[in-house]
């Protein structure tokens, strides 16, 4: 079956998708160069998803900011008492692991959604599925930049400069884009075949949350510290966190993340090479 996509230049370009059993990687990549290759489409498709969200509000999508702050002010103050610590100290800690933490949440819990939520445009429109990919994913880290005004509220509050380190924060973020638009893949397939999928990882979701270093300091584990080393989820947070805290993230930190980005593409990879031509018949 061929499809064909019009770019900006007004050429054809033909993508093909094949069905059979084996592995088609070319298609797969195919699909993903075309995917970006619309990024007019897919960056428009993402914001539209928040207008609709937000459509006749008055704040808009700086609603989500304004509970974010309500949130990061509430849990600061009173985890601050409760772990004994001072709130200059432990507050701007929090709110940048809330901020990054929700990012990755997103990703998990809405990729569920991917397909089968835009059933309509895969069963009328011939696109790659790389497109909703990007489409959520531009979604997500618009809303994350909207948030990240809070960091920001903090630093001024609290008289706190990260210096010239916070620079490593920029490729720290992409890199858990990069980890969560995998995931989305994965899971957007598997919850198009298995619709149970997205209620299990919600509540996984809940769990992951309290067991990562987000309110509390892996400090506070003593000789068990071995939980938040051994995290995934902590060393994406901790990637981003550490450098706008004015430090620098270890180096068992940068290979671990490394090691979790390279395994999860090579399963997406493999998961999106195998089964991307059922996708339009399991949604």
């Amino acid at each position: 079956m061929t499809t064909t996509y019009d770019d900006q230049s007004k050429n054809r370009t033909r993508f093909t998708t094949r069905g059979g059993n084996g592995f088609d990687l070319r298609a797969a990549f195919v699909d993903l160069r075309t995917g970006i290759a619309l990024w007019p489409l897919w960056v428009r498709l993402g914001w539209n998803d928040i207008l609709q969200r937000y459509r006749r509000s008055m704040l808009g999508p700086f609603w989500l900011t304004a509970s974010m702050a309500i949130m990061v002010i509430a849990l600061g103050i009173l985890y601050a008492e409760l772990f004994n610590t001072p709130i200059h100290d432990f507050l701007p800690y929090l709110c940048v692991g809330l901020l990054v933490w929700n990012l990755i949440s997103s990703f998990l819990i809405e990729g569920g959604t991917l397909f089968s939520g835009a059933e309509s445009y895969i069963k009328q429109i011939r696109l790659p599925y790389s497109v909703y990919v990007l489409r959520s994913s531009w979604s997500k880290f618009v809303i994350f930049a909207h948030n990240f005004v809070i960091y920001f509220g903090v630093l001024l509050y609290f008289q706190i400069w990260p210096g010239a380190v916070a620079l490593l924060a920029i490729p720290g973020i992409f890199i858990v884009l990069l980890n969560g638009a995998a995931v989305t893949l994965l899971i957007g397939m598997i919850s198009a075949r298995f619709r149970d999928v997205p209620q299990l990882i919600s509540s996984l979701v809940q769990i992951v949350f309290f067991v990562t270093p987000i309110m509390w300091k892996p400090e506070l584990l003593r000789t068990r510290s071995y939980i938040a080393e051994y995290n995934p989820f902590y060393h994406l947070v901790e990637i981003v966190r550490a450098p706008l805290l004015g430090g620098m993230p270890s180096q068992q930190t940068y290979w671990a993340v490394l090691l979790l980005t390279c395994t999860n593409l090579i399963v997406v990879s493999a998961f999106f090479s195998r089964f991307r031509a059922r996708i339009s018949y399991w949604v």
